[in-house]
């Protein structure tokens, strides 16, 4: 099944480094310190951990304004709500936990714009779970202050769909333009260590050919964490998701796009199988005898008159990709994804809406080459008076 998988899609390889409109420079990498790995310092995890060292005074005099409450089970509402409360102590709690985990994401960031990979990214986009909070909205711009305060010339801005949407919408940027030109939307899939959604996005090609205004129609929610099914069958209540989902594009006169968008956490491999970082998922999703796009392909042969292609690609990378149009007045750019863990990715644009090469990347290269030319020949000058 495997060896075949890479031939399933007829449009590209799954977890290309070459898409569209980016060329991918990295995604999903784990850079790690004396405590492991970087990324376990900046998840929602480690804010949880952060926020519960900042009660823990507090607790000792049982002056602790969240009373016996576990802070991995304080929902995001409830401390965005403390955070412009009358309850100034909570509130200064709160704020302490954003200025300690602003300072870990700095740290974290900064590793990341000190790699090769990542070298000359003028802005970070950051997605996941966290960001969808005013305390996750307050930590990323507190972390631009301080990456700024270093002189690192870098923009950190909160992923502009909500997490949940972007992740389908981005597989929007997995396929070629031309398939939208006859097709009102696409299939697209997020699977993730707790849920699997999926969904129709409408391309919306015709009101913006660079997919701006690409939208989610409809989507279904699956929290298999709760389940705990084999992997067989998770992958089983996935096809009936999409059947549903084709079968109420149907029943509206939509248009569907013989293709399906997969985002999955790890590292994607050509034919579609998973090299690494499914290790949440349920089941063993790095056998060499499981291919999910094979799966899918065998399950779903079909869609309207034409052949079912599905591409792949790691989680990360594509609700990043949700970020293209927007992203059009920078060379490089990336995205940190704050969930379980730090997803990843770099990217470098390629192509602009009227199809030519993008020169911005070169242009940059070429200017900052100057500058540091001009800084050498004034210290040379200095040298010599």
């Amino acid at each position: 099944m495997a060896e075949d998988a890479g031939l399933t899609t007829g449009i590209a390889h799954h977890g290309a480094a070459r898409l569209p409109s980016v060329d991918i420079d990295s995604f999903n990498i784990e850079l790690k310190d004396d405590e492991g790995f970087l990324g376990d310092r900046a998840s929602k995890g480690a804010f949880r951990k952060i926020l519960d060292r900042w009660r823990k005074p507090l607790r000792k005099s049982d002056e602790d304004p969240f009373g016996d409450e576990p802070s991995d089970k304080i929902s995001k509402k409830k401390l965005d709500e403390l955070l412009v409360g009358d309850d100034t102590e909570a509130s200064a709690v709160v704020h302490s936990a954003i200025e300690e985990f602003a300072q870990e994401l700095a740290h974290v960031t900064r590793r990341f714009l000190n790699t090769k990979a990542w070298a000359k990214t003028e802005r970070i986009v950051v997605g996941g779970g966290f960001r969808d909070s005013r305390l996750g909205e307050l930590a990323i711009a507190r972390t631009e202050i301080i990456l700024k305060s270093e002189d690192f010339k870098v923009d950190l801005l909160p992923i502009r769909f909500h997490p949940d949407d972007a992740g389908l919408i981005g597989t929007l940027h997995l396929a070629p333009s031309w398939i939208f030109e006859a097709h009102d939307g696409v299939l697209a899939v997020d699977i993730g260590g707790t849920n699997i959604r999926c969904g129709v996005v409408e391309s919306r090609w015709k009101k913006a050919p660079d997919l701006s205004k690409a939208a989610v129609w409809k989507s279904e929610l699956w929290r298999h964490a709760d389940d705990e099914p084999t992997r067989e069958g998770a992958v089983k209540r996935l096809v009936k998701m999409l059947k549903e989902l084709i079968a109420a594009a149907e029943k509206e006169n939509l248009k569907l796009a013989p293709f399906i968008g997969i985002a999955c956490p790890g590292v994607i491999n050509e034919d579609g199988s998973i090299e690494k970082g499914a290790q949440n998922l349920p089941g063993n999703w790095e056998s060499s005898k499981f291919n999910l796009p094979a799966s899918l392909v065998e399950a779903i042969p079909q869609i309207g008159d034409h052949d079912t292609a599905v591409v792949m690609h790691n989680d990360g990378v594509v609700q990043g990709l949700a970020e293209v149009p927007f992203m059009q007045d920078v060379a490089r750019w990336g995205v940190l994804t704050i969930g379980t863990g730090l997803g990843n990715a770099r990217y470098t644009n390629r192509k602009r809406e009227n199809g030519k090469d993008d020169k911005k990347a070169e242009k940059k290269d070429k200017d900052d080459e100057s500058e540091k030319s001009e800084k050498k020949a004034k210290k040379a000058r200095k040298a010599d008076a």
